[in-house]
């Protein structure tokens, strides 16, 4: 399996990501390269799908920001606050692309952490931010799905162009 950072008309970006079962040397490698992806490609988090593994694993480093640096296994957002806030996302998978999407303000999340630790925990701010954006993506949703089918249109030339970066 070649690990590396796909684009907008990706199948696997469509998809609901695999479980992981078992935390082998096999995950702990995916989850070192997807860090390394995320930081080539200047991200502050990243999903399995996005670097072409099917697998319910994100990344996340806002220490910049004053947040923090984690990776989960089968991340779920148990509860969202119904105090919504809009942001202007972008992703790694869109480039080029950035919009105001309005989501959640505070998010309640558990996962696995990757010495087998299962955690629960809140979020706010931008953290609660990128954990939606990224376990969306483990979900087969994209942050252009969030937008007003009038807004995607506008991206069409755009969409066009980036899927053919997944030929490269």
């Amino acid at each position: 399996m070649s690990y590396k950072l796909v684009y907008y008309g990706s199948d696997i970006l469509k998809n609901v990501a695999d479980d992981v079962k078992n935390i082998d040397q096999n995950i702990i490698d995916l989850i070192d390269t997807m860090f390394n992806i995320m930081y080539k490609e200047r991200g502050i988090g990243l999903a399995g799908p996005q670097a072409n593994a099917g697998k319910k694993i994100i990344t996340i480093d806002i220490e910049n920001f004053g947040g923090q640096r984690i990776a989960l296994i089968n991340p779920e957002i148990i509860s969202k606050s119904e105090e919504t806030e809009p942001y202007e996302e972008g992703c790694l998978s869109f480039p080029g692309i950035s919009e105001d999407i309005i989501r959640p303000s505070k998010v309640a999340v558990k996962g696995i952490t990757p010495d087998g630790k299962e955690i629960s925990f809140g979020a706010d701010g931008l953290y609660a931010r990128v954990l939606q954006h990224e376990i969306d993506h483990i979900n087969g949703v994209v942050f252009i799905d969030h937008l007003e089918d009038h807004i995607r249109r506008e991206y069409r030339k755009e969409l066009k162009k980036i899927k053919k970066l997944n030929k490269d």
